[in-house]
């Protein structure tokens, strides 16, 4: 994982990190992804099928003045980025949810998402001395630096073996 524009690059890679390698405050450039035009109408057409986001004439005359994102779709690039880049595969037991999900700003094709993330807190269970939470905002930009999406995302992991 390189650290870019200000981030930091921890200790220990991410894919080799457990829970206590999460410091609050740490902050993370996670890497970017490309969205295009046939991306955005399969993801919705599978899945979110508003004419904004499944079908270009429409959506030129639409709300949006084009063809843009799924919300969804735009969550799932999030997610990519954040699997590929900051959650460790060692430590990770999954996760029981996001908190303050919010879509920004449209997302359009041609638009490259850069994620970056930063540690809010990591904390051992008091149940389960094996594992903990990791609490974690994430933001998505595109390339002109605005914000088009940023959640509260809540991750269970184990701690170091002993």
């Amino acid at each position: 994982m390189d650290a870019q524009a200000g981030g930091q690059v921890p200790a220990v890679g991410f894919r080799d990190r457990y829970l206590e390698d999460y410091t609050a405050g740490e902050a993370v450039d996670c890497g970017e992804i490309a969205v295009t035009a046939d991306e955005i109408v399969e993801f919705a057409g599978r899945y979110d099928p508003q004419a904004f986001h499944v079908d270009p004439d429409a959506a030129a005359d639409g709300p949006f003045g084009g063809l843009i994102a799924s919300g969804w779709h735009t969550t799932a690039l999030m997610m990519r980025l954040y699997v590929d880049h900051y959650l460790s595969p060692k430590a990770s037991l999954g996760g029981p949810g996001v908190d303050e999900l919010r879509w920004t700003e449209p997302v359009r094709p041609g638009d490259t998402l850069s994620m970056r993330a930063e540690v809010l807190e990591s904390r051992p269970s008091s149940s389960k001395p094996d594992r903990g939470l990791l609490r974690t905002r994430v933001e998505l930009a595109n390339q002109h630096g605005r914000t088009v999406c940023h959640a509260i995302v809540l991750n269970l992991l184990r701690t170091r073996p002993r």
